[in-house]
């Protein structure tokens, strides 16, 4: 399998998971953005703690 393939069977999967379960993909989606909110107000506080 190429890259081609690889990325269309991965779109292929994410819109069959997103149909067949949008309230797990919601809620994937709003974990991982809150994680990501966490790390950069963590990145942020050391940025700030740097003399």
């Amino acid at each position: 399998m190429n890259k081609k393939h690889l990325k269309l069977a991965a779109i292929a999967f994410v819109v069959w998971y997103v149909v067949s379960r949008p309230e797990g993909a919601a809620n994937l989606v709003n974990s991982a953005l809150g994680g990501l909110g966490t790390a950069a107000e963590s990145f942020s506080q050391f940025v700030s703690a740097i003399p």
